[in-house]
């Protein structure tokens, strides 16, 4: 599958500390080949989540291009309010 970051979920990797950066971009990565296995559904939504440590990444599965967009990503403390 592809991954496509959209540019508002740059924006908010952008403002993480650069470790976290690092965690995020290579667990993201690292589901290229079986996502559906690492991904869960967010309930009331036609959305996915990515736990990532603390943080959290929100993606959007586009079957007909086998295309993941990540739509948000942030702590998970703040990530679902936002939604």
């Amino acid at each position: 599958m592809n991954i496509l970051i959209q540019p508002r979920a740059k924006k908010e990797l952008k403002a993480l500390p650069k470790d976290a950066i690092g965690q995020i971009l290579k667990k993201l990565y690292s589901i290229k080949d079986d996502p559906l296995r690492h991904i869960k559904r967010l309930k009331k939504h036609s959305l996915w989540k990515l736990r990532i440590g603390d943080y959290r990444a929100i993606i959007y599965v586009e079957t007909k291009t086998d295309t993941l967009h990540v739509i948000k990503i942030g702590h998970r403390k703040s990530i679902y309010k936002q939604l």
